[in-house]
């Protein structure tokens, strides 16, 4: 797919500002790339609209013809040109539907060229710009925004340019007919140029204004439905609906600035062509009172006027709509700018098979340079060992994670998987010998084989076999549809053990090396834990294995147990030696009540 060249300002989490925004040629350019594939379509297209316009004048001059035919009681030269009349709105229509059948196309696979381009790169984003990103506003973007560009190119092509086209190619007969009753009317053109644009601007500038409302408002809407049990368990209802209440009087306003400009700008415009066409009959009458002028001629003059109103009144229209397009585009392409993951180094190394062996050199890293988070870290885990990561929150835990995984880079030292560094490799290679089974199991809707997958490529023996690890066969069988069972959003038809066991066997399906475990047992009752941590002791069996842990009496059985304070490592051992130590181990675990006195 071709990349659109980013352009304007970095957006902010609930919108972006436009100091200087492109104009509307530099927004059509940008889309170009997208449009090029579909070339042939547009320049058929374009035909049948030139074809279209020239049809305008033909049909001035023919009313010119009829106007006095019709006068003079003349009914065989009248139907003559009502005959010719109707041919050339035969030939117009039928190159108007080939117009707009044939653009179309190419505006409705824009839209969905850019819908899909921008979701693949936010896929790419830095974690950061996606913390950063509200998800309400990024569905905002690619739902709403992407369909209002896609609009408006469709408006431009079958609407706008036609509209262009015949307001030229009009004027360009008025010239011919009385060039100087055609430059006076024009006198009036660069005012209502200028008030269009004004009222352009403005129109611009309020829909920003609405669109970051409403960019908002799907914000707190996303917030409040996934929220719902735990305001109705506060009893916050009344505080919701006032905050939900403000956000949607404020949208309200937004958008009654823009349909005030609007409702200003068309009787404003309106009077300005009704003061047109009046001047035009008065100097019209002079002009054949003086003999410089036909009573037809005024007549074809007078139609060809007369034809000026509908492509002005469609041209001040779609000159909003083009700006609030391009408001919606800049948002849009404000998504390019985000920073991405960092890419594969060139001559990235392929990782072959994995033994399991993890060593982390001098690793240091902070989000921000005065912060650090990771301090001249120093591990090393054999294959196939488990090791527990415990500590209090903020100690460099999950970033340890997100460093294993990619999605950050160290600012000093190295980690290392069987001897290799992980910056040299593939990344997709590296995330398909490492798994992780996140705190939170996030599975998708669809069916429970489908989640299992992930995307990827999975025979039934398989996927049975990874439900088994994972103690899920049991209750996926006795669905009735089995792995055919649907999924629910936000698995709201499974309970928080069945969805953990899938995210376990969604992770042990790629028989993963390296077994990554963020909590997985933490937020489950002791039932569902049960059955979780059998599901886990089968997945960890021949893998090498870290797991965070802040409930300590879950990771008691661990090869070795690292605790990590302020992004340092205080201390490491076994449960019973690191207890007997008397050191920081021993007084977590007082704290949460776990026996001090184990059999050494």
């Amino acid at each position: 797919m071709p990349s659109l060249p980013a352009s304007g300002p970095v957006a902010a989490a609930g919108g972006s500002e436009h100091p200087g925004s492109g104009s509307l040629a530099a927004s059509a350019l940008r889309l170009w790339p997208l449009l090029r594939p579909h070339r042939r379509r547009l320049l058929a297209g374009c035909g049948c609209v030139l074809v279209v316009v020239a049809c305008w004048p033909l049909l001035a001059l023919l009313a010119g013809r009829l106007i006095p035919a019709i006068g003079a009681g003349d009914l065989k030269a009248s139907l003559r040109t009502i005959l010719l009349a109707l041919l050339v709105f035969l030939v117009q229509k039928a190159a108007q539907f080939g117009q707009d059948s044939l653009l179309a196309d190419p505006a409705l696979h824009l839209g969905q060229d850019l819908r899909r381009q921008l979701f693949a790169r936010l896929q790419r984003l830095a974690f950061g710009s996606l913390d950063r990103l509200s998800a309400g506003d990024l569905t905002y973007r690619l739902t709403e925004d992407a369909d209002r560009v896609g609009e408006v190119i469709y408006k431009t092509l079958h609407d706008t340019l036609p509209s262009v086209l015949q307001l030229l190619a009009v004027l360009g007969t008025m010239l011919w007919l009385d060039w100087p009753l055609a430059l006076a009317t024009l006198l009036l053109a660069p005012l209502v140029a200028l008030l269009v644009a004004a009222f352009g601007a403005r129109v611009m500038t309020a829909a920003e204004r609405s669109q970051r409302q409403v960019s908002e408002l799907a914000g707190l809407l996303a917030e409040a439905i996934a929220g719902l049990p735990l305001v109705r368990a506060y009893a916050a209802e009344a505080w919701l609906q006032r905050r939900f209440d403000r956000e949607v009087d404020q949208h309200r306003r937004a958008r009654a600035r823009t349909l005030r400009l609007l409702a200003l700008q068309h009787p404003v415009v309106g009077f300005l062509e009704a003061l047109g066409i009046l001047t035009v009959l008065l100097l019209g009458a002079w002009r054949i009172q003086s003999g410089q002028l036909s009573g037809q001629g005024l007549s074809s003059f007078v139609a060809a006027l007369l034809m000026l109103i509908d492509p002005i009144a469609h041209l001040t229209t779609n000159f909003n709509d083009l700006q609030q397009g391009q408001a919606s585009l800049e948002r849009l392409l404000a998504i390019e700018l985000e920073p991405t993951e960092r890419p594969d180094a060139a001559g990235a190394l392929p990782l072959g098979p994995v033994r399991g062996a993890l060593q982390l050199e001098g690793v240091e890293f902070s989000y921000t340079p005065d912060q650090p988070v990771l301090q001249a870290l120093d591990l090393q885990v054999e294959p196939g060992q488990v090791v527990a990561l415990v500590g209090p929150s903020g100690a460099g835990k999950s970033t340890l994670f997100s460093l294993l995984l990619r999605f950050n880079s160290p600012q000093r030292g190295r980690l290392l998987l069987d001897g290799q560094d992980l910056a040299e490799l593939r990344a997709g290679d590296l995330r398909r010998a490492i798994a992780l089974v996140p705190q939170q199991s996030a599975v998708f809707a669809g069916t429970v084989a489908e989640a299992i997958r992930f995307g990827r490529a999975a025979d039934p023996a398989s996927l049975r076999e990874a439900a088994r690890l994972a103690n899920a066969d049991g209750f996926i069988e006795a669905l009735p549809a089995g792995y055919d069972g649907r999924i629910e959003e936000r698995g709201r038809n499974f309970s928080g053990g069945q969805l953990q066991r899938l995210a376990i066997a969604r992770a042990v399906l790629g028989n993963p090396a390296l077994l990554l475990l963020d909590e997985a047992t933490s937020a489950l009752d002791a039932e569902a834990e049960e059955a979780v941590q059998r599901g886990l002791e089968q997945a960890m069996a021949g893998r090498t294995v870290l797991v965070i842990a802040h409930r300590l009496a879950t990771v008691q059985r661990a090869d070795r147990i690292v605790v990590l304070e302020r992004g340092r490592i205080v201390e490491q051992g076994s449960h019973n030696q690191l207890m007997a130590s008397g050191g920081r181990y021993r007084d977590l675990c007082r704290r949460q009540f776990i026996d001090l006195n184990p059999t050494l």
